[in-house]
């Protein structure tokens, strides 16, 4: 008897520390990096913006601005195409996250941030679109896959957080109006327990139907999809339970000089490197002699004014947001109102941007700037010393600010 109290006395705390407490940055950082090489891995690097330019695309369609045939085949739908998966799987494992943790709830904030709300998806959908992708596929996982322009959006990305920071500033100093308004619908821990364990259920359906899933055309595609739905899960679960979000790795060094989720931040992107270069090397073959991962996965026509401008469009949304595309996502999971206004805005906006861009070729004739995969210019070795040194280089800036408060942003 006693032995099967203290099992249960393990259960529990194996329970509370998996689904209940907060986990430490730099650990969540490591678990998205390595869900993220599984990703890469089994299909292709992950982002945010692909299900969200989705989502917009089928709002156009469905308001007659965008014609629908186009998007009748099955793989462009909400429910086959790849990166709306990737997206819906990523919000369904924070969602699963937040109601195990008993953080679930409906929570509706002040009226002003409703305004702040739709600007921020305005901006942060013509943002990702200069820059090739939001902060996942523009900059953490472009960087990580050895490209180029995932640099430049990175420097567009610090100044237009800090831009945003200092607009926040501005906005509590002189800003009155619609600061009221905001509450919270709480529910009840026992029933968030239940839809977690529903979340769970209905996560291993779907992606049994797409395993289980027959027909004439997309058989292979479809029979792929789970992967891409349980790896995704798995990231949204663990940036909910950690906290995580990358906009506040570049915030919290000029608003608090906290540098925890900056540098967890950094080493993420250097393990995803790691990986995504043992992936796409040459060694690394298929039996039909291609890599594993294509090498010009995310590697974007945006190494110039397209990635920094829209680095900095997009710092700055993600500020007026309160979350970056991959935060974004996982605090929709948790039932935050605000965001869930965010992502149609964003979506909207994308998606205009990105067909205009595709109706002109932007990118074919070098608008926005350069196509440089790395290795294809320095080889593998350099380019791995140049993210190591890099990703050094940030980890001394944010600890040295962290001491001395030289980079703060006062109030």
């Amino acid at each position: 008897m006693e032995s099967l109290k203290v099992l249960w006395q393990k259960i529990k705390h194996l329970y509370k520390v998996l689904c209940q407490e907060e986990w430490n940055a730099t650990t969540t950082g490591i678990i998205v990096a390595i869900l993220s090489i599984l990703v890469m891995a089994w299909w292709r690097p992950w982002g945010a913006v692909g299900a969200i330019r989705n989502w917009g695309d089928w709002m156009l369609v469905g308001i007659g601005l965008y014609d629908a045939e186009p998007f009748q085949e099955l793989n462009k739908s909400i429910w086959f195409n790849s990166g709306s998966v990737i997206g819906l799987g990523f919000i369904g494992g924070a969602f699963i996250s937040a109601c195990l943790g008993g953080q679930f709830a409906f929570r509706f904030p002040p009226i002003r941030e409703y305004v702040k709300a739709i600007a921020a998806g305005i901006f942060m959908g013509i943002g990702s679109a200069l820059a090739g992708g939001c902060n996942i596929g523009g900059m953490y996982n472009a960087i990580g896959n050895l490209a180029a322009n995932g640099f430049a959006m990175w420097v567009g990305l610090v100044p237009g957080v800090i831009f945003g920071l200092w607009l926040l500033y501005k906005e509590m100093e002189h800003i009155t109006w619609g600061g009221g308004g905001s509450w919270t619908l709480e529910i009840p821990s026992i029933i968030q327990w239940v839809f977690g364990i529903a979340g769970v259920v209905g996560l291993i359906y779907a992606a049994m139907y797409y395993v289980n899933f027959d027909g004439d055309d997309y058989v292979e595609y479809i029979n792929s999809l789970p992967g891409l739905l349980l790896i995704a899960a798995g990231l949204g679960y663990a940036m909910q339970r950690g906290r995580w979000c990358m906009i506040q790795g570049f915030r919290e060094p000029h608003m608090t000089g906290d540098c925890k989720m900056a540098k967890s931040v950094g080493l993420s992107i250097l393990i995803v490197a790691v990986g995504a270069a043992v992936l796409k090397y040459g060694v690394a073959v298929r039996m039909d002699g291609d890599p594993v991962l294509n090498p010009m996965y995310y590697v974007r026509g945006t190494f110039g004014w397209g990635g920094v401008v829209g680095g900095f469009i997009f710092g700055l949304g993600a500020m007026l947001a309160g979350g970056c595309g991959s935060g974004t996502l996982w605090r929709v999971g948790e039932g935050q109102i605000k965001l869930w206004l965010v992502v149609p805005f964003f979506g909207l906006s994308n998606s205009l941007m990105s067909k205009w861009f595709r109706a002109y070729d932007f990118e074919g004739e070098g608008y926005l700037g350069s196509s440089i995969y790395l290795p294809d210019v320095m080889g593998y070795g350099y380019t791995m010393a140049l993210i190591v040194g890099f990703i050094t280089l940030w980890y001394l800036v944010v600890t040295w600010n962290e001491d001395t408060n030289k980079l703060l942003l006062p109030m």
